[in-house]
């Protein structure tokens, strides 16, 4: 069962898919967003095939595009809603209190960058929940800062490729540029720390704490 509105582009690529081949996603699918496909196994429990190397798409050359282009390929048209996590909504005044308190700042580059290009973020990514999220209405401005970060489009989902690599490996980024540090715990991800100590957790603390270990060093 198509388990998106009828006419959307997440429902025609659905029907596109059905018969459960591969499919170029620049001339036969319509949804064009990395972030499309994790939402469609973790929040809607779509069953996506993998390569022989464990990523969620193929690269195959495409007879109708003449090149070698990325394919999403549905495993069954079932859908496995056992592992589901759901998210809650996001108020709106979050999200705007969230951008004043930040300063519009990308927590990634720590540039400033136009409001609307930013978005909201969790510190914990979706794919290490183990339930659904609580609600997020009258969170306090230490909740906030606590829970959330600044991102544009493209880096949380640099981010997001980050922590499902984490999740398939069990292996920890190696925070920013390669740097091998993690200011709790090490390279290796454990339920005890979970996500604490890691760059994409909290990329200003991690900065903050590399840089006090490095002036101890040099004193």
């Amino acid at each position: 069962m198509n388990p998106f509105k009828k006419g959307s582009n997440q429902y025609l690529d659905f029907e596109t898919m059905s018969d459960c081949n591969w499919h170029c996603t620049k001339c036969e699918l319509k949804s064009g967003q990395a972030k499309t496909w994790q939402v469609w196994r973790q929040e809607k429990g779509i069953q996506l095939d993998q390569d022989e190397n464990g990523n969620w798409f193929k690269k195959i050359n495409c007879p109708t595009c003449g090149t070698q282009t990325i394919h999403r390929k549905l495993k069954t048209t079932e859908l496995d809603l056992s592992g589901i996590k759901a998210r809650s909504n996001i108020p709106e005044d979050v999200i705007i209190r969230a951008k004043k308190l930040f300063g519009c700042v990308d927590e990634y580059t720590l540039r400033v960058e136009p409001a609307k290009d930013l978005e909201l973020d969790h510190r914990i990514p979706q794919v290490r929940w183990v339930g659904s999220e609580d609600d997020n209405t009258g969170l306090s401005d230490e909740q906030i800062v606590d829970k959330f970060m600044l991102l544009t489009e493209k880096n949380n989902l640099l981010k997001s490729r980050y922590c499902e690599e984490c999740k398939k490996t069990g292996n920890r980024a190696n925070g920013y540029r390669d740097i091998e540090f993690w200011y709790v715990g090490n390279k290796k991800y454990d339920d005890k720390n979970g996500c604490e100590g890691c760059f994409w957790y909290n990329p200003s603390k991690w900065r903050k704490e590399l840089n006090r270990v490095i002036n101890e060093k040099v004193k």
